[in-house]
């Protein structure tokens, strides 16, 4: 991955100061997707078969709910607790629970989890 993820990175996202495009690429990159400007298409030789086969094309994963969930699936069990782990991340109070929050917050975490497999 070209990006280093860093903490201040990872709160930005929580604190909805990176913008969903920003966000949403960051975790594209991380699953394997390439866009390829001379061919205007995504190239997904890098991603695995059940995100390929599922979405060809990256999702939105501020927007699709089905996505979002393929996501937190696919964090493993010993890294599901790493916003509250790694970050201190209390999570959001009862008026900020609205969806766009929520799944940036998995975005966060499946980040995260990413980021310590790499380190393992």
């Amino acid at each position: 991955m070209g990006i280093t993820i860093t903490d201040e990175l990872l709160w930005a996202i929580l604190k909805d100061e990176l913008s969903d495009a920003e966000a949403n690429a960051l975790v594209w990159q991380a699953l394997g997707y390439v866009w390829d400007e001379a061919q205007s298409c995504w190239k997904t030789d890098l991603v695995a078969p059940e995100w390929r086969q599922d979405y060809p094309e990256p999702p939105d994963f501020i927007a699709s709910r089905p996505a979002t969930v393929k996501l937190t699936r696919s964090i493993p069990a010993p890294y599901k607790q790493l916003l509250k782990e790694e970050l201190g991340f209390a999570g959001y109070s009862i008026n900020e629970l609205v969806p766009r929050k929520t799944r940036r917050a998995t975005m966060t975490n499946w980040l995260l989890a990413y980021r310590r497999s790499q380190q393992d």
